[in-house]
């Protein structure tokens, strides 16, 4: 999945697990979030790790954010990893400014 910000924007993100046939399901421990880029998007994650919320820092650029959690409720591991790209793009002029150049004799 991609998702597309402008860099004054923040979303919510949540997971929730599901078997094959597309039941709720339960994972071991608590999910781990993670930001490819954290100079364009970084991740501010809930105590439970259900839900995270993506935050651009301000430059326009992509990342991906990705969450692991292990789907095997016994002693072993089995990792799932879910991914979503972001695309981070330039919010609307709020303001304008003038740039005067150097002074010169006329």
């Amino acid at each position: 999945m991609r998702l597309v910000l402008t860099d004054e924007q923040k979303v919510n993100l949540t997971i929730a697990p599901v078997t094959a046939a597309g039941n709720p399901a339960r994972i071991d421990g608590v999910p781990v979030w993670v930001t490819s880029d954290e100079g364009v998007v970084s991740l501010e994650v809930s105590p439970d790790g259900f839900s995270a919320e993506a935050v651009t820092v301000g430059p326009v650029g992509q990342a991906q954010v990705s969450v692991t959690v292990d789907a095997d409720l016994g002693t072993g591991v089995r990792t799932l990893t879910g991914i979503l790209d972001i695309e981070v793009v330039a919010a609307e002029a709020a303001s304008v400014g003038i740039t005067a150049g150097a002074p010169e004799l006329k």
